[in-house]
């Protein structure tokens, strides 16, 4: 039995659900109550191995500085969405049991626990660690008391121009309420004294967002080595002149963190953008979650902040300066090489490469001889994905594009060839999820764009976000019509498909383009579609459909037949899909499970979860591809796609994940979660009680294989043209 016999003519995603049959529990064992990890103590798990890489001394300097801005980044969400759903539910009596089965008022307790410890260990870091290796590199970060009068004067100079006019004090007196103070805003906090009546006042001075975080001491900016200061330290020494005649009596930093999450209640006679306009303005007026001080900061006004503020106790972190440690994107983007990971060019699938007789490649020809699957950023997007979508847009033969936009770039090639094919006069239709969360401006903007252009533009299903990433051509080809596809697990973003690592497949398979023509109907017109015959889609058939492929994995185990099943996420919560990877494991099925970010599964429990392991991978790119492999008896079962292994993404998002189907891409797939699955790989790896372990060095004291190093430099190595054998 072959791969591609597995679904014939007559077998459909619909079979998931119509010949579903449950795992047959009874007389097993029942599973414990303690089961899951709590998916916010997982979510903070993650952080803390981002953290590990910006403390690790082996990264490059200016890397681990960008590793801690991105953990103050990833924080920053995490309270802005999960902290603030948890604390929303419990002030509106609408709290219900976690995950675990605990309070939201207890997780939450556990919650500001952790992130206390992990802020100061963050901050520790940076001080510590990171700071000195770049001092060490020639990049001072320094304090205007270090400084020299020559290098005040010209920071004076740079003050009075650059940096004065834009600056708003804002007083608070009897006549000046207590101001705005705007989510994730660096501000100053300004007591002085009037020295004509001895009174003091407060006063708030808000660091401009739009001004560089770090400001270079030396004028001469050609010069390797340099010193920086904090824009907020340069204000704060130049206080007098935005309060002259008054004395300065006590002058700190803070930042607050409001509820910025999205609630959109839909209904069908809504105009959705009008209404998510609004929330997004109701979003800059969230309630405060979290306020960040600097430690020098005194007890007066701190108390006048709790007060004005509405913050608890728990909700104040007392950290270092400088505060806002997200501001370090600014510095390590210094152009310093040998700082940084060594330079990667991204690769063209060698079935997309063109030929020496033409030096652009046909993605048409190439794609109808075979299925091509692409590996970004190993491989290049801009040479496949982006190249396939503007030569349909520049194609006569082509006469529709259909296509799903989750997030894009600002200046998005992508876009433009979907604007360039409408013009025209090709058919068009573009879905566009303006609920993607903290983009839902910028895909507005570009609905707009694409609706004056021509673009059928639609936003997917009434309480579903569509997630799924999907673009079908449809091209005449000798008075037929062919279907042209591309499934992918990440974003049509050609910014981060340099950053994130994901995976896709552009295919010329009829079925699939069938598949995706009937998806697409439902998702713009009133379709109600079961029948798809290479894909599974949620929210009706993805879950039903990957628990009916463990089933069979269960039975082979249990009949003596080979079994296995490996699974690639970006999180693992869904408890209907953790159970059955549980009942899996006890009856014998080997089960890898390689996840970036949040894990609820409890593995290597004797009884529970002996045959499941759990890895995670972090380095240079960002692990964001989804694939869930079932050996099914030696005739492997392999998909990719957009869902993650979470609530959401199973029963409110539109998702899809299409079967791979071609030996050297099964093959492909497989050396890939051998090679994370490997002990000479380095990795983390979770233990039953919920702790992740770093195991980066041999016990003979070597390095361990880096996988992505690994897999430039195996992908970079494949054939090219004029190299070709």
């Amino acid at each position: 039995m072959t791969a591609d016999s597995v679904l014939d003519e007559d077998r459909t995603s619909s079979d998931f659900d119509d010949d579903f049959e449950p795992l047959d529990i009874e007389g097993a064992p029942e599973l414990p109550a303690e089961r899951y990890l709590d998916r916010e103590l997982s979510w903070l798990a993650f952080n803390q191995r981002v953290l590990e890489l910006g403390e690790d001394p082996r990264v490059p300097a200016l890397e681990r500085a960008n590793f801690l801005a991105i953990f103050a980044s990833n924080l920053d969400e995490f309270f802005m969405v999960r902290v603030a759903g948890l604390k929303r539910r419990i002030v509106t009596g609408l709290a219900v049991p976690t995950n675990v089965g605990r309070s939201p008022a207890d997780v939450l307790s556990d919650i500001s626990r952790k992130a206390h410890e992990l802020q100061e260990r963050h901050a520790a870091a940076y001080q510590e660690l990171v700071k000195p290796a770049l001092a060490e590199a020639g990049i001072r970060v320094v304090t205007w008391n270090e400084l020299g009068d020559e290098e005040r004067e010209h920071l004076r100079e740079y003050f009075s121009r650059q940096i004065f006019p834009v600056l708003m004090p804002l007083a608070v007196d009897p006549a000046h309420p207590f101001p705005y103070i705007s989510g994730l805003s660096l501000n100053l906090s300004v007591r002085v004294r009037n020295s004509r009546t001895g009174r003091q006042e407060f006063a708030r001075v808000k660091v401009p967002q739009m001004l560089p975080r770090f400001v270079r001491v030396e004028p001469d900016e050609s010069v390797e080595d340099a010193r920086y200061i904090t824009l907020e330290d340069l204000i704060a020494n130049h206080l007098g002149d935005l309060f002259p005649g008054m004395e300065i009596v006590e002058h700190h930093v803070f930042r607050v963190t409001r509820n910025e999450d999205v609630e959109i209640e839909e209904d069908e006679t809504e105009n959705l953008i009008k209404a998510l306009e609004k929330e997004l303005l109701r979003r800059r007026f969230g309630p405060p979650i979290r306020l960040e001080i600097t430690d020098d900061m005194d007890d007066v006004t701190l108390g006048l902040l709790v007060r004005e503020l509405d913050v608890t106790e728990q909700e104040v972190f007392r950290l270092p300066a400088p505060l806002d440690l997200g501001g370090l994107f600014d510095l390590s983007r210094l152009d310093r090489p040998e700082l940084h990971y060594p330079t990667h060019v991204p690769t063209t699938p060698v079935q997309l490469q063109p030929s020496e007789s033409n030096l652009r490649a046909d993605v048409f020809a190439a794609v109808s001889r075979k299925d091509v699957l692409l590996h970004h950023p190993y491989e290049s997007f801009a040479t496949s994905v982006q190249a396939f979508l503007e030569q349909a847009a520049a194609d006569p033969d082509v006469l529709a594009i259909k296509q799903t936009l989750y997030r894009t770039s600002g200046q998005s090639p992508i876009v433009e060839a979907l604007i360039d094919a409408a013009e025209s006069g090709k058919q068009v239709l573009a879905l566009v999820e303006i609920k993607a969360r903290f983009d839902e401006q910028a895909n507005i903007s570009w609905a707009r764009k694409l609706e004056k252009a021509g673009v059928h533009v639609v936003y997917g299903l009434v309480g579903l976000k569509t997630h799924c990433k999907l673009a079908l051509v449809i091209r005449q080809e000798k008075g037929v019509l062919r279907h042209y596809s591309h499934i992918g697990t990440g974003n049509y973003n050609p910014k981060t498909s340099r950053i994130y690592e994901d995976l896709g497949l552009l295919t010329a398979d009829d079925q699939v383009g069938k598949d995706l023509t009937r998806l697409f109907n439902e998702l713009s017109g009133y379709a109600i579609e079961k029948k798809f015959k290479r894909l599974l889609v949620a929210p009706l058939h993805l879950r039903k459909g990957l628990l009916k492929l463990i089933a069979t994995e269960i039975r082979n185990a249990e009949a003596g037949r080979p079994s296995g099943i490996r699974i690639k996420v970006n999180s693992i919560v869904d408890e209907s899909i953790i159970d059955a990877l549980y009942r899996a494991s006890n009856a014998g099925v080997p089960v890898d499970v390689w996840v970036r970010g949040i894990c609820s599964l409890r593995p290597g429990i004797p009884g529970l979860s002996e045959n499941i392991r759990v890895r995670s991978i972090l380095g240079r790119y960002l692990e964001h591809s989804r694939i869930f492999s079932f050996l099914n008896d030696g005739d492997p079962q392999t998909f990719i796609g957009s869902a993650d292994m979470m609530h959401r993404n199973l029963d409110r998002r539109v998702e899809a994940l299409v079967r791979l189907t071609e030996v050297d891409h099964l093959a492909e797939i497989a050396a890939l979660f051998d090679r994370s699955m490997d002990d000479t790989t380095s990795s983390w790896r979770l233990d039953g009680s919920g702790e992740w372990t770093r195991h980066s060095v041999s016990e003979a004291g070597h390095a361990l294989g880096d996988m992505q190093n690994g897999l430039m430099h195996q992908i970079g190595a494949r054939p090219r043209i004029g190299k070709r054998r």
